[in-house]
């Protein structure tokens, strides 16, 4: 293992001054598309879903304004490119988190043009389709994204399939998670991944000092209890990639303070068992958060994070 690239995908002539949670995808031609939320702070009402491409030659288009649906903020971009070659963006819109609705736009293009944006689930609150994390593509065909709800004590994961390439989705319950035994409030943005046909998984961010564990035996319709694994978590973000082979990565800050540093990959061969390899792409002092993670088509591996929400980092590792 080793780091390749470490890139800013932009300097200080950004149009905004705090921007956090990204996500990526590679196009077709070997290029990436990023997409992250910037203004001048979250939660702001200037905040708005921004992007950047980069070329096959390594050069970063500055930055584009993708989507503001009114003056509100704006939170939590997700980007997936279908077998189709269309690419799927969905965000969160609203002032607080229990009152977000979420919204999805289109591209056909590798993210020049996006469509309308449209409500996913309308009259629906606080954080339907992916909350934080890449929807996975089943066996089966359908989409599975990893999704949460926050309330002021409380916070459940559950998650939405869509069996109809992301028209429409269908939730399922709350997975079950005993707040009276685990310390905080619960847990957050599940990572999925599927080792084989119906066999799916998620690790979760948690507020009680370790990243927690459901898995699935029937394509994600119905999931075992959420129970801490020995991974720290410090409630930050995470996110996973299943790679050729059976291997699994893991990005994430593996700490079981508050500072969201270090942030490394971890690696696995049995199914998040045991994770005896690690990578570190940032360990100074600062915020190096909220990272996605996706496998490359030359078999490496690409992600992107928030560099002390100044800046939004892409790095590859061999």
């Amino acid at each position: 293992m080793q780091l390749i690239s470490h890139e800013y995908i932009f300097a200080e002539d950004r149009p905004f001054r705090s921007c956090h949670a990204s996500s990526l995808v590679e196009l077709a031609e070997g290029g990436f598309l990023v997409v992250w939320f910037g203004g001048s702070r979250e939660s702001a009402d200037d905040v708005a879903i921004w992007s950047a491409r980069r070329g096959v030659t390594g050069d970063w288009s500055v930055p584009q304004l993708v989507a503001k649906v009114e003056e509100s903020a704006h939170w939590n971009p997700v980007i997936f490119r279908a077998a189709n070659g269309q690419i799927h963006l969905w965000f969160k819109v609203g002032p607080k988190i229990p009152t977000w609705r979420t919204y999805t736009v289109l591209s056909d293009d590798d993210g020049e043009r996006w469509s309308a944006p449209v409500e996913l689930a309308p009259g629906d609150t606080g954080g339907r389709g992916p909350v934080k994390n890449k929807p996975i593509l089943l066996a089966d065909g359908g989409w599975l994204a990893g999704a949460s709800l926050e309330t002021a004590t409380d916070w459940d994961a559950f998650v939405d399939r869509s069996e109809d390439g992301g028209l429409t989705w269908q939730a399922t319950p709350l997975i079950a998670y005993d707040h009276r035994r685990w310390a905080g409030k619960g847990v957050i943005q599940p990572a999925l991944w599927e080792s084989a046909p119906g066999q799916v998984h998620m690790l979760l961010r948690s507020t009680g000092g370790r990243i927690c564990r459901s898995d699935s035996t029937d394509g994600g319709r119905m999931w075992s209890e959420i129970v801490p694994t020995n991974l720290p978590n410090n409630n930050s973000g995470l996110d996973v990639a299943w790679l050729a082979g059976g291997r699994l990565a893991l990005i994430c800050n593996p700490v079981a303070d508050r500072e969201r540093t270090p942030l490394s990959i971890l690696f696995s061969h049995n199914n998040g068992l045991t994770w005896p390899e690690r990578i570190d792409l940032e360990t100074g002092p600062g915020e190096y958060s909220y990272p996605a993670i996706v496998p490359t088509a030359d078999g490496a591996l690409a992600v992107s994070y928030t560099w002390r929400r100044e800046r939004i980092v892409w790095a590859k590792v061999e």
